[in-house]
């Protein structure tokens, strides 16, 4: 076993032993890498220290990789996908930033640095805090829309109601009173003097003729109104019936 083997297996060793179950070998037909060596695939999640550990990530990306030849003397082969809710564009710009880091660290084994460097960007891209963040400010958009309903009112549009309206609710005053009232002539309210001149204002006897009258008498409404225009004719007819009743008869 070559020297560059032997750090690569106690690289493999080590990633095991750090990240367990996260940590797994592939077939290379799987990797999307172009290599027939092992390849192994590490599963990373954003930093959430508040995120229980029974609980779904809602991202989560695959570290895939293999050892080259003279590894960790040249760059490791990479590839990154998406496991859950990662946009392609961004798998892009992170496999890029990862080989990046690798160029930088040739000499030493780094594959668990560039699982580091994926997770903080991962948290740093799709973090809980962000995502909330996120969530407020599209739910604050949506309340600053002002879902119009219905017609604007203008003042015809309210005239035109109001006139239905009041017709409807002449209808239904209508429904509600009882049939007689609707279909009873109106009796003819009496003046002031026409109820004087009828006799009643002086006492006089009714005859049988007028017993229907003096019957609905007291459904007969006066108001104040109907005096106050014949008051003074009321008392001149009635000062000129007394004068000749008490006057005494011309003799012939």
């Amino acid at each position: 076993m070559t020297e560059y083997k032997q750090e690569q297996e106690m690289e493999i060793e080590a990633l095991e032993a750090i990240l367990m179950d996260e940590f797994k070998e592939i077939h290379s037909s799987e990797s999307g890498l172009n290599t027939s060596n092992r390849c192994f695939q590490i599963t990373v999640t954003p930093q959430d220290d508040e995120m229980e550990d029974s609980a779904i990530p809602p991202v989560q990306l695959a570290l895939v990789f293999s050892h080259t030849e003279n590894y960790p003397d040249e760059a490791p082969l990479l590839d990154v996908k998406s496991i859950r809710g990662i946009h392609v564009s961004d798998l892009t710009i992170l496999k890029e930033k990862l080989e990046q880091e690798a160029s930088e660290n040739l000499g030493m084994a780094m594959i668990y640095t560039l699982v580091s460097s994926a997770k903080d960007w991962l948290s740093e891209q799709y973090g809980q805090d962000d995502a909330a963040d996120l969530a407020e400010e599209e739910a604050a958009k949506e309340d600053e829309v002002i879902v119009p309903h219905g017609e604007p009112v203008t003042l015809e549009t309210f005239l035109a109601w109001r006139e239905r309206f009041e017709a409807e609710l002449a209808l239904e005053r209508a429904k509600l009173m009882p049939e007689s009232a609707l279909t009873a002539p109106k009796e003819k309210k009496l003046t002031g003097r026409q109820w004087f001149e009828s006799g009643r204002g002086r006492g006089t006897v009714v005859t049988a003729d007028e017993e229907d009258v003096e019957e609905d008498e007291e459904d007969i409404d006066f108001e104040d109104e109907d005096f106050e225009d014949d008051e003074e004719d009321m008392l001149e007819h009635y000062l000129a019936e007394k004068s000749d009743s008490s006057a005494p008869p011309s003799r012939t």
